[in-house]
């Protein structure tokens, strides 16, 4: 599914990751572990083009993965992204937040009013529904505790109907119970949709308990690719060459539950409700 070869990027003088070959295949939970400037989060930035690479290749699903408009518009289509500060918009309600996953495949006119077809709303619900949060789909995403936008995050990359789903540090600020219902979801998508997950953390436990292969990242260069029985102290010690860092055991990772926000007046909870493309034309009639 995806084929990296000789993958380097540099900024300036500093290069960021050295000839880096990878190969994951199609609905495969690959973990990245390593220490924070290991490099995890650029070799995810390159693989969606969020950051151009200065060598090498990628290839998603055979096809050449390309920077240009065209190969832009393919990557962002195919591969969808998790980040680890939610990144949904506040003001927008929940389902208009995973409905954003569908723009890449709704005509320009209708994504720009924010028009979505029926078919896309059901899939958008079917999402919320799959991450528990559709009871709230009608509420103004900043009412949210961390761990329901992180949900939301995985809802949006569901509803994209990706390929790949790259997740950059998607739970470093969430609650050992939460991060696992959060891995829980990504784990589903690829036994349950084929979808490919690159997941970057930095829980050893969490790569043990969930990953199917685990890629061991230092000073931009692959120093391990094995199973998660493999990590061995003397794996670690290569992959966190300074030493293992503080908040890589699940139990000290993260601090924010998967509560609500504080209350807020009920007329604030709700947002403008989505209209789909029959409703707006009725609108204008």
């Amino acid at each position: 599914m995806i084929e990296i070869c000789g993958l380097c990027k540099r900024y300036g003088d500093f290069t960021a990751l050295h000839r880096v070959d990878l190969t994951v295949a199609k609905g495969e939970f690959v973990v990245i572990l390593g220490a924070s400037g290991a490099g995890k989060s650029t070799l995810l930035r390159c693989i969606n083009h969020l950051a151009e690479p200065s060598e090498g290749e990628i290839h998603v699903d055979g096809e050449r993965s390309r920077g240009d408009r065209a190969g832009l518009r393919k990557v962002r289509r195919d591969v969808a992204m998790i980040f680890q500060h939610y990144n949904v918009v506040p003001r927008l309600s929940v389902l208009k937040n995973v409905l954003t996953g569908r723009l890449g495949s709704m005509p320009a006119l209708l994504s720009w009013f924010q028009v979505f077809p029926a078919k896309d709303i059901a899939i958008a619900r079917e999402c919320l529904r799959r991450v528990e949060l559709d009871p709230k789909a009608d509420l103004r995403t900043d009412t949210l505790s961390g761990g329901q936008k992180q949900r939301v995050g995985i809802a949006r990359a569901l509803a994209q109907k990706p390929k790949v789903i790259l997740a950059d540090e998607p739970v470093a600020s969430l609650d050992p119970k939460t991060s696992r219902k959060v891995l829980n979801y990504l784990k589903q998508a690829s036994r349950q949709d084929g979808i490919t997950v690159i997941c970057n953390l930095h829980q050893v436990d969490y790569a043990r308990e969930f990953a199917q292969r685990v890629i061991g990242v230092a000073a931009g260069r692959i120093v391990f690719e094995g199973r998660p029985d493999e990590l061995t102290d003397e794996v670690l010690h290569l992959i966190y060459p300074g030493g293992v860092e503080e908040g890589t055991d699940a139990a000290a990772a993260g601090a924010e539950p998967d509560t609500a926000a504080p209350s807020v007046p009920a007329a604030a909870l709700h947002a403008a409700p989505v209209r789909t493309a029959p409703q707006l034309a009725m609108e204008q009639s």
